[in-house]
């Protein structure tokens, strides 16, 4: 190598050097974060926030629509996330925040549960008779740990992402299975929608009479919220979802307002907290392409950042943390219409800015025979030129998939693509704030966000699996027990423990053990994974603490 080689070889080092430095990011750091003392890693409190299903383009779009202003989440922007579940390069919520909340890659539609299968690069494969296995969530072990513990979401609180941090089962769709699981996993705030699955059951149980029994604040309305005073409240303030932000009701709040709620009664306690918060229905927007929608909550939920933030600033004590669970939709501001890449950023704005509803909002404006479509898209998404095509597409939709029809009317208008109406594999971005400055930086996986949880909060989820989901029939057999399920409510089955004299009763989905007449409230819920129209009795998990009950 020549000498003038060599000198530019050594100025373009010493310039990587600097670049790196100054921009805070050493080499060692880019995919992890600064070297701290493990004292100042730690905290009292975390705010885990998932946009559910928010890709950078949504960002990008909603930052646009807002003027070109920053969004409260930009401050504190720091790396990527890799999304791939244990089997595919594209994920669904179940597993995504089953990964975050657990550190545990897992398949499509589980919850709480390890998968069938890893076979993605770099992971290890499941061993044999592990499958389908419940492993703990940073929220059960921070409750053990003495943590107040909450949800928020504006889905159904037994859907994927607040089910994925409070509930264990291999099937996401078992919505009344999930919330009985989050009812008796003590959780001391729960806010968002879904009273339904409360209230209409199969198994005709009455769970609001049991939350109630249990201390509990039971909540519907706005209202209520903003005058609670209690340290535990379950607020439902919809059927099912809560409305998208542009079309919400005067009696439900907003995400924001949840957020603030939460926080009000979580920071009375003195141990510290763990808290998870869900913009739901941004992915519901992607899904039916839907742009209105997506700004809508995407602006929702950047003021429940900003809440967060606004907390964590003061606190000194809490750190914030804010990833998506993967990009839906595949959005691009830009399509293949001649002459996009020239247009004033108005083009793409200006169809947004008319629309006063998301497409959700704009089906319960048309009349039951759909015979006002055009006075109605004109109104309400400020659309004159109405193609025959289009108004007889809005004409024959189903009901409750207008969206997914006035959704890409409305995007072609503002010049916006989509590649999906599903998820794709791409990465999305990870934002941080830590009182200390202690934050992952450059591209994680989203296994790291869990690892970084337990790093902040000084949790071990390992050890804390180990206490509340044992294999019932190894544990109990070794004891000289034996083990057998009355089904006779085949909604309501119970595993039925027997040594001599001694015999347990535990219900699944419950946190009780009755013996003898007595009911026993336990550590953590009696958990069983299989097929409940064929028992299978190596499926049933309980805690440590329930098998100690035989000697």
């Amino acid at each position: 190598m020549t000498g003038f080689l060599k000198k530019r070889l050594i100025l373009m080092i010493l310039a990587l050097v600097f670049l790196l430095s100054v921009t805070g990011i050493g080499l060692a750091q880019q995919l992890g974060a600064p070297d701290l003392p493990e004292e100042q890693k730690q905290v009292k409190n975390i705010i885990m926030m998932i946009p559910d299903g928010m890709g950078v383009s949504h960002v990008t779009l909603t930052r646009w629509y807002k003027g070109g202003e920053l969004l409260a989440m930009d401050q504190i922007a720091c790396g990527l996330v890799r999304t791939h579940a244990s089997d595919s390069a594209i994920t669904d919520s179940a597993p995504a925040a089953t990964v975050m909340a657990t550190g545990h890659k897992s398949h499509t539609g589980f919850i709480g549960t390890l998968p069938d299968v890893a076979n993605m690069p770099g992971l290890d494969p499941i061993k044999p008779g592990e499958e389908r296995r419940p492993v703990a969530t940073i929220l059960e072990a921070a409750k053990l740990k003495g943590l107040a513990t909450g949800l928020v979401a504006t889905s159904q609180i037994p859907h994927a992402t607040p089910a994925g941090f409070s509930a264990h089962y291999p099937n996401r769709n078992e919505y009344e299975l999930l919330i009985e699981q989050q009812v008796y996993n003590n959780i001391d705030v729960v806010l968002g929608g879904g009273y339904e699955y409360l209230e209409k059951r199969k198994d005709k149980e009455n769970l609001v009479a049991v939350l109630r029994k249990r201390g509990y604040d039971y909540i519907t309305t706005r209202d209520e919220l903003s005058k609670i005073k209690g340290s535990k409240v379950w607020g439902m303030f919809a059927p099912v979802d809560l409305a998208y932000d542009f079309d919400r009701p005067i009696h439900e709040p907003t995400l924001a307002e949840m957020t603030k709620c939460a926080l009000e009664i979580l920071s009375k306690d003195p141990d510290g907290f763990f808290l998870m918060v869900e913009g739901s229905k941004i992915d519901w927007a992607a899904h039916a392409n839907d742009p209105v929608g997506i700004v809508s909550d995407v602006i929702a939920f950047d003021h429940a950042v900003k809440t967060a933030l606004d907390f964590a600033f003061q606190d000194g004590n809490t750190a914030v943390i804010v990833a998506a669970d993967h990009f839906t939709g595949g959005m691009s501001i830009g399509n293949l219409d001649k002459n996009y890449d020239i247009q004033h950023i108005s083009a793409f704005l200006d169809p947004l800015t008319k629309a006063k509803v998301t497409g959700e909002g704009l089906e319960k404006k048309l009349n039951s025979d759909r015979t006002n479509i055009v006075e109605v898209m004109e109104e309400f998404f400020g659309i004159e030129d109405l193609t025959e095509e289009e108004i007889q597409a809005i004409a024959a939709a189903k009901a409750g998939t207008i969206n997914e029809v006035v959704g890409p009317i409305i995007s072609r208008r503002a010049l916006l693509g989509w590649t999906s109406h599903g998820h794709t594999g791409n990465d999305v971005v990870l934002y941080m704030y830590h009182p200390k400055g202690y934050r992952y930086y450059g591209v994680i996986d989203n296994a790291d966000i869990n690892k970084y949880m337990q790093e902040v909060l000084d949790i071990d989820l390992t050890e804390t699996t180990k206490r509340l989901f044992v294999r019932a029939y190894d544990a109990y057999t070794v004891k000289g027990a034996s083990l057998a399920v009355d089904s006779k409510d085949p909604e309501n089955p119970v595993l039925v423990i027997t040594k001599g004299k001694t015999q347990i009763k535990l219900p699944v989905n419950k946190n009780i053990a009755l013996v003898g007449g007595k009911e026993i409230h336990l550590t953590g819920v009696v958990v069983y994974t299989g097929e409940f129209n064929e028992f299978d009795i190596n499926k049933w998990y309980v805690s440590q603490e329930a098998i100690d009950l035989i000697e």
